[in-house]
């Protein structure tokens, strides 16, 4: 099967199961859907699968927004039953969100693979500057800002989670940061754009690859079976059920780390995931 030792493709499931968990448990923690996990893995199980190039990054992607669905109905259901979400800001973003997911897809469509690594480079960078070196004096303002604003940035959400293969917690968390929010609400609101990004993004992720499919036979055919455009179900299958149950278990995690320590842990985690990316830009 795929042409790969019984051994070796038992340790690869094991591995996949592992990774599951740790994805489940980051969205938890984090507020995040756990693509930024998810992607560098599935990166890796593409490369060993000798999938193209040319089409590894937008599978990564696109794989990882199917994944993040369950992960973040989970998390989201798990924040909210403590009373964190702020349901408010949540509303005000639903729309801009999910036209700004819709149309990252149609760019993953025509896209090269090396943007979707530049587009992670860039935003896990700041974003791990930002909460492993940020001041409580950086504040844009006291409150959240006025309306226009907030669906501009969510427009803007959409559109790099979509590229990054994100449930958007990072950029909502910083943006909630910035605006004066505690990390602990920033992130259990946060979760709540993961559910918003990931169903319209998966499914135009499987639009936008279903075309390029046909110029790769080879990674449906023999190495990525059940693969819809770009989304791999062999991927999601083997993530679903421990993300799925590590989930809340981050969540209360969580709710028992101090702000500065949740800080912290999330951007070291950033600088890793944008290490990776970076170090594969260059190669």
């Amino acid at each position: 099967m795929f042409g790969i030792p019984v051994f070796d493709l038992a340790w690869l499931v094991v591995a996949l199961l592992a990774a599951g968990a740790l994805t489940g448990l980051l969205a938890g923690v984090f507020g995040v859907g756990g693509g930024a996990v998810a992607v560098p893995i599935l990166y890796e199980l593409f490369r060993f699968l000798e999938v193209p190039d040319a089409v590894r990054m937008p599978l990564c992607v696109g794989t990882s927004l199917a994944i993040i669905v369950p992960t973040s109905i989970r998390s989201f259901n798990a924040h909210r039953a403590k009373g964190a979400v702020d349901m408010s800001i949540l509303k005000v973003w639903a729309v801009p969100v999910v036209l700004g997911v819709v149309a990252g897809s149609i760019i993953a469509r025509y896209a090269p693979a090396d943007l979707f690594k530049g587009v992670f480079v860039v935003v896990a960078g700041f974003s791990a500057i930002r909460l492993l070196f940020g001041k409580d004096t950086w504040r844009l303002g006291l409150d959240m800002p006025r309306r226009g604003i907030m669906v501009a940035y969510g427009g803007l959400i959409g559109i790099l989670s979509a590229l990054m293969g994100i449930g958007g917690g990072q950029l909502s968390n910083m943006f909630m940061t910035f605006y004066n929010r505690p990390i602990h609400q920033a992130v259990a609101t946060s979760s709540g754009l993961g559910i918003l990004i990931s169903i319209p993004g998966a499914l135009g992720y499987i639009y936008a690859g279903w075309p390029h499919m046909a110029d790769y036979p080879t990674v449906t055919a023999f190495q990525l079976p059940l693969a819809l455009g770009y989304v791999s179900l062999l991927g999601f299958l083997l993530f679903i059920p421990t993300s799925i149950w590590m989930a809340p278990v981050g969540a209360r995690l969580a709710h028992r780390l101090s702000k500065r320590r949740l800080e912290v842990a999330f951007g070291i985690f950033l600088l890793i995931v944008c290490a990776r990316f970076a170090a594969s830009l260059l190669v």
